[in-house]
Formats: C-alpha cells, structure tokens, sequence
C-alpha cells in the first residue's frame, strides 16, 4: 500500500520516523493493525495551524482534521473526550457532544491541562496515543476520506491517515454529524 502524499512535502512510513511523533504517538501506532498506512510529513512548525496549513500547502480544508479536548462532569466524575472534526466544521460541543457525554455542560480541556495529560504540543494534539481513559469520537465523514491530515503530537510534523483506518483506531466511536 503506498503512503498518501500533500503538495511537494515527503511522506514518510510513520513507523520508521518515531523522531517526528510525541511518544504517546509513536508508542500507539506500535500496535495499531493499520499504522503501517499511515505516513508522516515534517512541517514548519509554524505552519501547524489549520488555517496556515492548508494556505501554505493549498490544500482542502475537508482534507484535514482537527482535534479538540472535551471535559464535563455528572455526579463529581469527569468525562473527557476528543473530538475530530473535518476542518471546514466545528464540533458541536454543547450539542451532540455533551449529549454523548451525559453531562450537563462540556467546555475545552484548559490548553495547559491538554499539553500535560495527552504529552503532546498544542496544536499537535491528535487522536492517535490519548489516555485510554479519554472517548475518542471521530466525525463519520472522516472515515470516508481518501486520508485524513492529523496532528501528530508535535508542531513540527503531520500524519496522514487513511479515512478508513481513522475509524480503526483503538476506543474510537464514530459518530454522524459531530462537526457542524
């Protein structure tokens, strides 16, 4: 299977580039039956944003995917959640997510508390090497796409990943219409 490739940036075997991943990440896709499918490209790290990202490298918004960390509380426990969402929609966080998380109100994980218990930077935060502990929900329609461009832990690097192998990662539940 040949690795998905972006604009003129060099697409690497994730596995073989564990210098390019947050360990969390390198250390997840060890085990994972479709890893060998994902690639990983270095990036400036200054491009890390979505928004440059795609103006930098002319890429489809729809093409990537974002990340976002969820907490809420019922009855003194906390549920956190990721959510991925396609990039041109945002998660519907006091909608469907906190429906799918039984809680009265879900709010973004503070920036600080989401760098120290995922071990990844911010703006690399990706599904792939969560606390197990944490639901991972991944918009449906990012499992029907040719690959998906993620975080990969740190600001300097991307993975690209198979739609279909998204929806394989360990503890993910996909649901429709998560991304607004």
């Amino acid at each position: 299977m040949s690795l998905p490739t972006i604009a003129d940036l060099t697409t690497l075997p994730a596995n073989d580039h564990p210098d390019l991943l947050a360990d969390p990440v390198a250390a997840a896709l060890i085990g994972w039956p479709d890893a060998a499918a994902v690639g990983v490209v270095a990036i400036d790290a200054e491009l890390a944003d979505t928004a440059a990202l795609v103006a930098a490298y002319d890429l489809p918004l729809a093409a990537s995917g974002n990340c976002v960390l969820v907490a809420g509380q019922r009855a003194g426990d906390e549920r956190i959640a990721a959510c991925v969402v396609p990039a041109d929609t945002r998660a519907d966080v006091n909608g469907l997510v906190r429906r799918l998380l039984d809680v009265r109100k879900a709010s973004f994980l503070p920036m600080e508390r989401a760098v120290e218990e995922s071990a990844m930077e911010y703006g690399g935060i990706t599904p792939v090497g969560l606390p197990a502990a944490w639901r991972v929900l991944v918009d449906e329609r990012l499992t029907r796409a040719e690959f998906v461009v993620l975080g990969s832990g740190v600001r300097r690097s991307k993975l690209l990943v198979p739609g279909p192998a998204l929806g394989t990662l360990p503890g993910v539940e996909v649901i429709e219409d998560l991304g607004r």
